[in-house]
């Protein structure tokens, strides 16, 4: 396959910048696979549109402020670091902007008791870095770091009065995270959860509509571009996930009671179907599994996601699950009904 037939026009007004003020005003579209229909609703419609006893399954990964900018010790050269993986207490890959300027024992400071130096060199502009911080991880982040908004966010924001900016990134600390999310680790919101309010979540409950949780922590694998031409060449990163054997057990009830398990999100998806492919583990596991057109889907039966980039893995993954033309129809079909795009964006709910 060719990563060109998962390219699409979109018009740069429908990349949302922003939240809506209230989380389930966010619009929804809803894709029948069984019928080819698409209708358009507010995703506060959610609870009808389910059954009693469908299950959600809703990642539970925290976002951190993964952001930091530093100074290089010795030369005072501004360098921008992004923490991805944590590989043991006060160390940790990451990618790092003005990679050229780093080798191996270069320090970067925050503050005069603050700091980080490079360990090794992973490439692809990956680093692993040891922090030496005053006080706990927790506070160092909290004072230094900021939330890892995505690329297209900051850029349809510059255009922005500095006031109106600092005004979204403060709300940025509180709508760029699930209402739910519990295990810190993520440089990226799972952002098919943003949508979810107390009060909804709320009535789903009260609809007897299930929910449990997995936890995949989101980092640049998951939207790492593809640079290849032909999809099958496209190798993703290994990630670490986990599901519960809570989870594992209300899923394979749900199954036995032929009952639909939804994914919310891509991660979501990602993990259920990589612990499908292990014969459903005990414990946690890294996956590289890339769903693309032609995989068979083990665990979900529909996927709950907002609307990813041309040519992304996250979209082929949507293809793969409601066929390419399908989802070319309902990306049209947004598009051309003003649907709002990406992470802040609107949703869409395959069934």
């Amino acid at each position: 396959m060719k990563v060109s037939d998962f390219d699409y026009p979109l018009p740069s007004e429908l990349i949302a910048d922003r939240p809506l003020e209230n989380r389930s005003d966010s619009r929804l579209m809803v894709v029948r696979r069984a019928t080819r229909g698409i209708e358009h609703r507010a995703f506060r419609d959610l609870p009808n549109l389910l059954s009693r006893g469908d299950l959600l399954v809703f990642n539970d990964t925290k976002v951190i402020p993964a952001r930091l900018i530093g100074r290089k010790r010795g030369g005072g050269a501004r360098i921008e670091i992004l923490l991805l993986e944590e590989r043991s207490p006060y160390v940790r890959e990451a990618i790092a902007q003005r990679a050229i300027r780093l080798s191996v024992g270069t320090a970067i400071d925050f503050s005069p008791d603050d700091s980080c130096r490079v360990e090794d060199i992973l490439g692809e502009g990956r680093f692993l870095f040891k922090f030496e911080v005053a006080g706990d991880w927790e506070r160092f982040l909290d004072k230094y770091g900021e939330i890892p908004l995505p690329p297209y966010v900051l850029k349809k924001r510059e255009s922005l009065s500095d006031e109106e900016r600092v005004s979204l990134e403060r709300d940025d600390r509180i709508r760029y995270q699930t209402t739910y999310a519990k295990t810190p680790g993520s440089a990226a919101a799972p952002t098919a959860g943003l949508h979810f309010s107390e009060l909804l979540l709320r009535d789903l409950d009260e609809r007897g509509i299930e929910r449990v949780y997995v936890t995949l922590h989101v980092g640049l694998d998951t939207f790492s571009p593809v640079t290849v031409d032909t999809v099958e060449d496209h190798t993703m990163k290994s990630e670490w996930c986990s599901c519960p054997p809570g989870t594992i057990d209300r899923i394979r009830e749900a199954k036995r009671d032929l009952k639909r398990v939804i994914a919310v999100g891509t991660t979501t998806c990602r993990t259920l179907e990589s612990y499908a492919r292990a014969d459903w583990p005990d414990h946690p596991i890294r996956t590289r599994l890339f769903l693309k057109p032609g995989e068979t889907f083990l665990a979900i039966d529909g996927l709950l996601t907002n609307f990813h980039l041309p040519c992304s893995t996250l979209l082929m993954l949507v293809s793969a699950f409601m066929g390419n033309e399908l989802r070319r129809a309902a990306y049209e079909s947004a598009v051309a009904e003003g649907y709002r795009f990406y992470s802040y964006g609107d949703a869409m709910l395959v069934l």
